[in-house]
């Protein structure tokens, strides 16, 4: 199981500066989902800067969240350690 969130703080360029409760740091892009769904109002940088964390994951005001797995795995690097590990083993093939 991966650790919660404890802090986030928006920045300008539509990234996320992440806490995890492990202490752990990350930034997480929110760019490639702003044309997509219920997303697109995030493009109101305004908007995008109300972001809080609720139950261990990022969420705005009008309902948008994002699933607390991929912030962490994405925000820390480790989608890609997980990745390469997979293939070393020979997973996917």
């Amino acid at each position: 199981m991966n650790p919660d969130l404890k802090t986030v703080k928006a920045r300008n360029d539509y990234k996320l500066d992440l806490v995890f409760e492990n202490g752990e740091t990350g930034v997480f892009d929110c760019a490639p989902l702003l044309d997509f769904g219920v997303f697109r109002e995030l493009k109101d940088r305004n908007y995008f800067e109300q972001v809080f964390v609720t139950f261990g994951t990022v969420a705005w005001p009008n309902g948008q969240d994002i699933c607390p797995d991929t912030l962490y795995l994405t925000a820390t690097g480790k989608e890609k350690q997980l990745m390469v590990a997979e293939e070393q083993e020979g997973y996917g093939k």
